[in-house]
Order: structure tokens, then C-alpha cells, then sequence
């Protein structure tokens, strides 16, 4: 369903909140555009104001931050025609209102005077701010009666998608492919629920209001509220992961047992899901604030896991493993529905330079495995160089140290479109999956060692 169809049927899951929320957003949403954070590193920054909310009130200015981001193009279509020149640097709040104020109005059926009114007052109690309040008001004002006429001339693919990732869409994937991907990167998400005991699902999707899709993930289509506020978080019985993202730790086939190294494995997703299979992990990551919160999450799940804090690069095991996970950095370009400042972030020159680095990686992980043992390689990133043309460069180049070993439909819960002719695994945002539709953009390739 798009943000526009959501805004005609009232499906946005919220009613309009109040001003501290409209303030929270506004903050993240300076942060991540005017000072280049990350999403992530934002809302953490700004935790202490966000966490003063309400749940609903917090669910809500995380939304008005994702759609003001994911629709930043189009927003900054809208608002262009009502202002010959944006308000001065000086004035960030005003741009922060101006920018929440319309994802608002145009994508999330907020009632106009709601947001209008609560832009306007964010723009009054700013210094550097409050001369600009008429200014916002008028083109808020206008956004709102021009809502409709605006969003039938717009072309949201060709605004909100940068066109270097669309254009390397087209050349990997065809044009009608490019344009499916770039709708469904504009949609809001749902919540992806990976469970630690999996013959528990269909309980769990009663339980949550949910489905089970193939593999075993629970989906909620339209969350009512936090994660942590939903029935089994505290007893931890799931974590939120993405249906994509489950999918690459299937392809080592049963670990019951075995030692397997999760290589940049935080937040964790993955080192759960092999720990619940009873495999002995060992979680690397060159991070150890994120491992922190790895260890956090495995505590909830009562999950036990290795942690170590090093660099792949440098890092050498005692002993071989049985299997290795490399879920490798990457430009992330996949994970654009649930990480909308991706777009805004990334730059041409990025997907090449990661691939550098992963190939690194790649042939890292084959040391740290047994003669005969598997390595899956995974990314989240829709750029081929980072996956397939990697992958098929590498094995030209390794000779007769590592083997492709093609996937099956069985690998993939019968999913078979997300196969490649070569047995690889790809997603994409707009595949269906199951009797649900949309997943983030994945690849996987999983390598034996000879």
C-alpha cells in the first residue's frame, strides 16, 4: 500500500500527535539533513527527548521522520513551488518544520490545521526561527490546498531515487524492475519478527495479529505500537528482523553443533537465529558499542554466543571453523524502506570502494574455515558489483581454493524467485514473498571451501 493510498484510507496507524512530538521529529530530521548524521546515530542522539513520549506519541515522531526522509524529494518538490529560496542556514528549525510539516500533510493524514499549527509553533519558540513563522504558515498553508494537484504531476521514483542508483537498477535489473524497486523503497515497512523457538510461529502471529511467511518470519503489517510494548518481547521469544535478512543464515543448512563465526555480526539478527539452531557462535565485530548491544539482545533471547571485538582484517582464529557467516559492510542501498537516509547519504563512487573492502573479507573468511566447511557471503545493497559480479570475479580469480555451491528451493523455503540463474540468492524490495509483498534488497552466495 503507498504512503498516498494510506493517506486516502487513514492506514497511517496514528492520530496526530502533540507538539513534543513534532519537536522530536523536527530535531532528528536537522540532524540527519543538515548535519549529515545517520538515521540511526539521530534518533540515539536525540534518545533522552524521544523517550520522554509516549508510545504513541514516540511511534509517531518516528514516522514523520522516516516518510519526511523517504519523500524528501518529492517534499522538496512541493515546498519549491511556494518559496523562491529555502529559509537561511541559520533558520534550521524552520527547515525541520517545514519539512515534517508536509510529510505530514501529504503523505500521512494528519489533518492539515494539526500539523500546520504545530510546525508554526516549533518555528515561533526557535530564535533564529520565529520571523520565518508567517513564511511557514503560507506555504504549509498552500502544500495542504495544492496536496492532490501537486502529487498527480509528480514523478515519485524519479525525485525521491537518486539517479545514479536508478540508472545502475536499469543496467542490472531492466527498466519495468527499476521503477518496482524504486516505488516499493518509498514504502513504509512492516515489522519483520524472527523467533527464537520457529515451530512457535503460528502461535506468535495469533498472539501479534500477524502472518508467517516462508522461513518462518512473523509479519505485521501495520504495527500499533514499540516492539518492546508488543506480548513475548520481554520473555524473548523474537527479534526484529528484517524477512531479507533472515534469510542468508538458512544457507548454511543444519549447524546443531558445529562452530560457526558470525563475521560483523551486530546487531545480532543472524547470531541469534545460529544460536537457537544450536550452533556455538563466535560474534566479530570491529565494534564494541555494537556488540554491546549484541550482547543486550542475546540476554533478552537467553542466547549465548562468543563475542569477540576485532577487525576481520587482522583478526586471526585459534582454529579453523565449521562455517562462516560474512555478512559484510556494504552500501546498503537494500535497506532503504527501513533506512530512508541511505538515499540521502550514499554517493556513486561508494559501491566500488565497498567492493574492494568485501572481496578482502571474502577471502578472509575462506581462511577461517575448515577444508569442506561453508562461507555464506551477504550484503544488503542492490548494486551487483557488490554481490553477484563480486562473487563470479572472485571464483575466477581464486582457482581451485572455493566452489559456488548453488542454492536449492529448499534453501530459500521454496521462494525460487529469489534463486539467480548462477544459484545465487536476490531479493528485491518489490519481490512478493509469500502471500505478502515486499522485503529489503539482498544477495547471498554461499562458497565451500576446497
Amino acid at each position: 500500500m503507498t504512503a498516498d493510498r494510506m493517506a486516502q484510507t487513514g492506514q497511517s496507524g496514528h492520530k496526530p500527535g502533540g507538539l513534543a512530538a513534532r519537536r522530536a521529529a523536527a530535531a532528528v530530521l536537522a540532524r540527519v539533513v543538515e548535519d549529515g548524521e545517520a538515521l540511526g546515530d539521530a534518533l540515539a542522539h536525540e534518545e533522552p527527548r524521544l523517550g520522554a513520549l509516549a508510545g504513541r506519541d514516540r511511534a509517531l515522531a518516528e514516522r514523520i521522520v522516516r516518510t519526511a526522509l523517504r519523500r524528501k524529494g518529492q517534499i522538496d518538490d512541493a515546498l519549491g513551488r511556494f518559496m523562491k529560496r529555502p529559509p537561511p542556514e541559520k533558520a534550521r528549525m524552520a527547515r525541520a518544520a517545514l519539512l515534517a510539516g508536509a510529510a505530514q500533510i501529504l503523505f500521512m493524514r494528519v489533518p492539515a490545521h494539526a500539523a500546520i499549527d504545530t510546525a508554526v509553533r516549533l518555528v515561533k519558540s526557535d530564535r533564529a526561527s520565529r520571523g520565518l513563522s508567517g513564511l511557514v504558515n503560507a506555504v504549509l498553508r498552500n502544500v495542504s490546498r495544492k496536496a492532490g494537484e501537486i502529487l498527480s504531476a509528480q514523478d515519485a521514483s524519479a525525485l525521491n531515487i537518486p539517479p545514479w542508483l536508478l540508472d545502475g537498477w536499469r543496467a542490472a535489473y531492466g527498466e519495468e524492475a527499476a521503477r518496482a524497486i524504486g516505488a516499493a523503497l518509498l514504502e513504509e515497512p512492516p515489522l519483520d519478527l524472527s523467533l527464537k523457538h520457529p515451530k512457535e510461529a503460528e502461535k506468535w502471529a495469533r498472539a501479534l495479529h500477524g502472518l508467517v511467511l516462508p522461513a518462518g518470519t512473523v509479519r505485521i503489517e501495520i504495527p500499533s505500537g514499540a516492539m518492546m510494548e508488543l506480548p513475548g518481547f520481554d520473555e524473548g521469544a523474537y527479534w526484529a528482523q528484517d524477512a531479507a535478512a533472515a534469510l542468508p543464515a538458512h544457507l548454511l543448512g543444519d549447524v546443531a553443533g558445529q562452530r560457526v563465526l558470525d563475521v560483523c555480526a551486530a546487531p545480532g539478527g543472524k547470531t541469534a537465529q545460529l544460536a537457537a539452531s544450536g550452533a556455538h557462535v563466535t560474534a566479530l565485530d570491529i565494534s564494541r558499542k555494537r556488540l554491546e548491544r549484541l550482547e543486550e539482545n542475546l540476554n533478552r533471547l537467553k542466547l549465548e554466543a562468543r563475542t569477540v571485538v576485532a577487525d576481520a582484517l587482522t583478526w586471526k582464529p585459534e582454529e579453523p571453523f565449521d562455517a562462516v557467516l560474512l555478512d559484510a559492510p556494504c552500501s546498503a542501498t537494500g535497506t532503504a524502506r527501513r533506512h530512508p537516509d541511505v538515499l540521502l547519504r550514499k554517493t556513486p563512487d561508494l559501491p566500488a570502494r565497498m567492493a574492494r573492502l568485501q572481496t578482502r573479507m571474502l577471502k578472509r573468511a575462506l581462511e577461517w574455515v575448515k577444508p569442506g566447511g561453508l562461507v555464506v557471503y551477504c550484503v544488503c545493497s542492490l548494486q551487483q558489483e557488490e554481490g553477484e559480479e563480486l562473487i563470479a570475479r572472485y571464483l575466477e580469480a581464486c582457482g581451485d581454493r572455493a566452489r559456488l555451491v548453488p542454492l536449492t528451493a529448499a534453501d530459500v523455503a521454496g521462494q525460487e524467485q529469489f534463486i539467480t540463474a548462477q544459484g545465487m540468492l536476490r531479493t528485491l524490495p518489490s519481490m512478493d514473498i509469500g502471500k505478502s509483498r515486499g522485503l529489503d534488497g539482498f544477495f547471498a552466495a554461499r562458497l565451500r571451501r576446497l
